[in-house]
């Protein structure tokens, strides 16, 4: 699989979330990813990018493609997940209240990630930090 691009995310940078998800959007759109699955990859990108501004000290979009498959490898530099299984249950955040009076935090980011991903992957450490691989078959 070849990488495309590389997105840098600043954490609590509101004013540039969904930057990076655009960013893909175009370019796959331009790659001739049909409307269905572009729709899919937008939709588990900007919760990514979402969340990478939201809960994290900040980090990176990855967009790798080829022949067959998207990926969209997203990783970040703490604070971890202490429970995968809770952060993954609809309605369960962790998002400050500032985050929340904004419209975002509602819980749904990672569940909904998965749900349009056809394959999911998450791995977390504590004081480390986070990568989450979505792919998605083209």
């Amino acid at each position: 699989m070849q990488s495309i691009a590389v997105y840098p995310v600043i954490a609590g940078d509101f004013s540039l979330a969904g930057d990076a998800s655009g960013q893909i959007k175009r370019t796959l759109k331009r790659l001739g990813v049909d409307a269905a699955t572009l729709r899919r990859i937008s939709i588990g990108t900007y919760e990514a990018e979402i969340n990478l501004v939201i809960h994290t000290v900040g980090g990176q979009i990855e967009l790798l493609m080829d022949d067959t498959q998207v990926s969209i490898v997203v990783k970040d530099n703490g604070p971890g997940i202490p429970d995968i299984d809770k952060a993954m249950t609809e309605g369960w955040s962790t998002a400050s209240d500032h985050a929340r009076d904004m419209g975002f935090g509602a819980g749904m980011g990672l569940p909904n990630m998965a749900r349009n991903a056809d394959k999911f992957d998450i791995e977390s450490q504590v004081g480390v930090g986070t990568t989450i691989t979505m792919t998605f078959n083209i």
